[in-house]
């Protein structure tokens, strides 16, 4: 018996998988390449925390049940524009240990099949191509594996009833949601929010900006010369600044630059010492390349209302959104 998972309707048929624009680890599949096999398709795009704290699940996953009959399925769907370069995909996919098969998404149209609207979404289809479940965002694993151990166990296999025990890397432990007061924000003028230097935003051009007298909860700001783009905002000249107060344990931010760009991060004024994230050191300081998701601070409780500073000590720094955790 499979306690909580002997109710899995069918919700339509597994949609074709012609829109991929490409394949890492492994030759193009087709949906009826995959009839027999259960299938799970999990979409996803490198920067996303939500997804990369779902990731050491999808994982183990694959790795337990691969040999029963499962097909882990990635589906890589882009939501900046940088991630559709393929060099960038290959180097997150071996940074996040992914050997499953990739499908690349760059123009939507798997996405589009699925009629899909969030990252990460999973999908689980049984051996005859029906879908059986679905979840979005994060959370519900046991839920997740219990309907994968179901519909092996329908297919035919043995797929046992323990659960996976994951060790996932800093940037992929569960954020602490008790404590979480704030929600992901771009830095980019089409989707960003609460941004509070003086003269608001200036669109696609350079600007010297300058800080409020204070900062409210969960709003940000810039000092010195950007340039505010639609996807990032890019920092024009060394020691340009940006403010964000915030509450809650993690703090990241997705950024980048052409060429390594040193920064500093102060935590109400002070070094982050024991906050300090994977992707600084004690005293604050990292260096931006690749343009991923860094991990800024992991604080220890008590977790209150906080102002981070990040100062880029060279020109050319990329930010494109902030998360938390």
């Amino acid at each position: 018996m499979f306690s909580g998972t002997h109710h899995l309707p069918k919700e339509g048929r597994l949609p074709l998988l012609d829109g991929a624009t490409g394949w890492l680890n492994g030759e193009p599949l087709r949906t009826e390449d995959l009839r027999g096999k259960v299938v799970l398709v999990n979409f996803w795009t490198f920067t996303c925390v939500n997804w990369l704290r779902q990731l050491p699940y999808v994982r183990a996953w694959h790795e337990k049940y691969a040999s029963q009959g499962l097909v882990v399925l990635g589906v890589h769907t882009p939501e900046f524009r940088f991630e559709h370069d393929l060099d960038d995909v290959r180097r997150e996919m071996r940074a996040d240990s992914i050997d499953y098969p990739v499908a690349l998404d760059n123009e939507y149209g798997v996405w589009r099949a699925f009629d899909n609207h969030y990252w990460p979404a999973l999908y689980l289809a049984d051996a005859e191509g029906n879908i059986r479940f679905h979840h979005f965002g994060e959370g519900e694993y046991e839920r997740t594996e219990k309907a994968i151990q179901r519909l092996l166990h329908e297919a035919g296999a043995d797929p046992g009833h323990d659960l996976v025990v994951v060790e996932p890397r800093p940037v992929e432990e569960a954020a602490d949601w008790s404590t979480l007061e704030s929600q992901e924000n771009y830095t980019g003028y089409d989707r960003t929010e609460r941004f509070a230097s003086p003269d608001g935003l200036v669109l696609g051009k350079p600007h010297q900006y300058a800080l409020p007298d204070t900062l409210g909860l969960n709003e940000w700001s810039l000092e010195g010369d950007w340039t505010m783009n639609e996807q990032a905002t890019v920092s024009n000249t060394a020691g340009a600044r940006l403010l964000y107060r915030f509450h809650a344990r993690d703090l990241n931010i997705v950024a980048g630059a052409a060429h390594p760009v040193r920064f500093q991060i102060l935590i109400d004024g002070e070094p982050p010492a024991a906050a300090a994230g994977q992707d600084i050191d004690a005293d604050g300081y990292g260096t931006l390349g690749d343009r991923r998701l860094y991990q800024l601070l992991r604080q220890p409780d008590p977790i209150t209302d906080h102002t981070v500073e990040i100062t880029f000590l060279d020109p050319a720094a990329e930010t494109y959104s902030f998360t938390f955790g």
